[in-house]
């Protein structure tokens, strides 16, 4: 699938995706253990992951920063909504296992003297659209 065909998805879509993956990591995937937001780990095989959407709306020059935490979660909480209109979904692709069809969500955060790849699961229980 080239970077064109990725298909762009919403919430409803964020579920749809999240219903059909397996309960668990295959040793694959395993190395990703990701409620939150984490740092890419660098013992994970890029190619065991493929890219098979995208939430980066491309009418969008520069999406938000803002993020939502209704309920007193932050960034990092496993339990934060994942919420495609918000900062840092708006900025994420959905990645897949090759191998079990497992998926997770993942951006680049560029900070002032770094640049990190940050890693969080897919679970469809925190997937909102408010």
């Amino acid at each position: 699938m080239t970077e064109a065909e990725v298909p762009l998805v919403d919430a409803e879509g964020l579920r749809r995706l999240a219903a059909a993956q397996p309960a668990a990591a295959c040793p694959a995937c395993a190395a990703v253990r990701a409620p939150g937001w984490e740092a890419l780990p660098a013992s994970l095989d890029r190619s065991a992951l493929r890219k098979v959407a995208t939430l980066r709306r491309p009418e969008l020059e520069d999406p938000t920063l803002e993020e939502h935490h209704p309920h007193g979660t932050h960034g990092w909480s496993p339990d934060a909504p994942i919420a495609p209109a918000f900062f840092p979904y708006n900025r994420c692709d959905v990645w897949q296992c090759v191998a079990c069809g497992r998926n997770f969500l993942r951006y680049t955060e560029y900070g002032g003297y770094y640049v990190e790849e940050r890693i969080r699961e897919l679970r469809p229980g925190l997937v909102v659209a408010p």
